[in-house]
C-alpha cells in the first residue's frame, strides 16, 4: 500500500468513526425511521416470485371507485401464512398473515386488500450472494394488493373473518387514494423489528415493515376518517424480534463495498449472508444452522439492512423471539 492509500484509507476511517459518534451522541432517533421513496422503482430482472404477485389483482394498483352514498362493511381478514399449501401449520407457532376485506352495499362485490412480499418472505429476510455482484443483492420490495373477492374458507377455517364496521363510500375513495400514495412511497419490506429486551419498557431499534404494519396503518387512517371499528375478540398479530444493544451505523453498499479500506467488513457481511442463502441441499441447510446459531448466539453478532443501509446489531438473550401480541383497533 502506498503513502497516498495509506492516507486515504485512515481518512475515510476517520470519516466513518465521526458519522458513527454523530449517530450516538444523542442525535440518532429510536426506532429509526422507515424511509420513504418519491416513487416505486422497477424491479430488477434476477428477481424472481415462487408464487406471482397479486395475480388477479390490477396491474396499476387500482382500486374500484365508489359511490359516495355506498355502505362499505369493513372485514378483519387473517390466516396462517402458506395457508394455502400447509394448512395450519405456521399458525400452530403463531406465523400469520393479515388484511381486509371489503363489501359493498350497493353493488354486492366482496374486495380483499393485503401487502405483502413480491418475491416471497425469504428474498425479503434475507439477499443473495451473487459470484457477479460483490454487494449482497437483495429482491425486497413489498406492495399492496387490491382483487374482487373475499375466499371465506381460506380466511375463517385455520384463521379470522369478522365485521369491525362500516365506511360511507366517500370514506372508502378517500382511504383508497391514500394506499396508492403509501404504495408508492413504502416500497421494501422488513421483517425484523429489534428490542433492546423483551421489556415494555425496551428499546425499539427499528420496526418491522409487513403485512400486520399495512394494516394498521390502513385502520389508524380509516379512523381518521371518521370510521368506528371495533372487534369482538382479542386483535393478536404476529411480531418476529431480534434482541441486541445498541445498533452500530455502518453504512450503504458503495460506501462498504465501493472502498478497500473496508474489504474486511464487506467480506464479514457477505459470510454472514451467505448462511442464509436460498435454495440449499438438506446437508447444507443443517450446516447452515449450526453456522447461524454461531454467529447469532455464541458470537452475539448480527448484520441487519434497513433503509437501504447496513447496520451491526450486538446480539443478546434471548436473541430470537416470534411472538403473537394484541395490538388494539384504533
Amino acid at each position: 500500500m502506498t503513502h497516498t492509500e495509506a492516507v486515504l484509507c485512515l481518512n475515510l476511517l476517520l470519516f466513518l468513526q465521526v458519522v458513527a459518534q454523530f449517530r450516538n451522541n444523542g442525535q440518532q432517533q429510536w426506532p429509526v425511521p422507515y424511509r420513504r421513496f418519491d416513487r416505486r422503482p422497477d424491479v430488477d430482472s434476477y428477481c424472481e416470485a415462487l408464487y406471482p404477485f397479486c395475480p388477479t389483482g390490477d396491474r396499476d394498483g387500482r382500486i374500484p371507485y365508489m359511490r359516495d352514498s355506498d355502505v362499505i362493511s369493513v372485514y378483519r381478514l387473517q390466516t396462517p401464512v402458506w395457508e394455502f399449501k400447509y394448512g395450519d401449520l405456521l399458525g400452530k407457532i403463531h406465523i400469520m398473515h393479515d388484511a381486509i376485506g371489503f363489501s359493498s352495499s350497493d353493488t354486492g362485490a366482496n374486495y380483499t386488500m393485503e401487502w405483502y412480499e413480491l418475491f416471497q418472505l425469504g428474498n425479503c429476510t434475507f439477499p443473495h450472494i451473487r459470484p457477479e455482484v460483490y454487494a449482497p443483492f437483495w429482491c425486497n420490495q413489498g406492495a399492496a394488493c387490491f382483487f374482487e373477492g373475499i375466499d371465506d374458507l381460506h380466511w375463517s377455517q385455520n384463521g379470522t373473518l369478522e365485521k369491525i364496521g362500516e365506511l360511507t363510500g366517500s370514506q372508502f375513495n378517500d382511504m383508497a387514494q391514500w394506499v396508492q400514495d403509501d404504495n408508492e412511497t413504502g416500497i421494501y419490506y422488513e421483517t425484523w423489528t429489534v428490542r433492546s429486551d423483551p421489556s415494555p419498557n425496551g428499546t425499539v431499534w427499528f420496526e418491522s415493515y409487513d403485512c400486520s404494519q399495512f394494516v394498521h396503518r390502513t385502520y389508524r387512517k380509516l379512523t381518521e376518517l371518521g370510521a368506528k371499528l371495533s372487534s369482538r375478540s382479542q386483535t393478536n398479530y404476529t411480531k418476529i424480534y431480534l434482541y441486541s444493544g445498541e445498533p452500530t451505523y455502518l453504512g450503504n453498499d458503495s460506501a462498504i463495498f465501493g472502498q478497500p479500506a473496508l474489504k474486511n467488513l464487506a467480506v464479514d457481511i457477505r459470510k454472514f449472508y451467505h448462511t442464509f442463502r436460498p435454495h440449499q441441499s438438506f446437508i447444507d441447510f443443517a450446516i447452515s444452522l449450526l453456522e447461524a446459531y454461531k454467529k447469532v448466539v455464541l458470537d452475539k453478532s448480527f448484520y441487519l439492512y434497513y433503509n437501504f443501509e447496513y447496520w451491526h446489531l450486538p446480539m443478546k438473550p434471548p436473541y430470537v423471539q416470534i411472538t403473537y401480541e394484541e395490538v388494539p383497533l384504533p
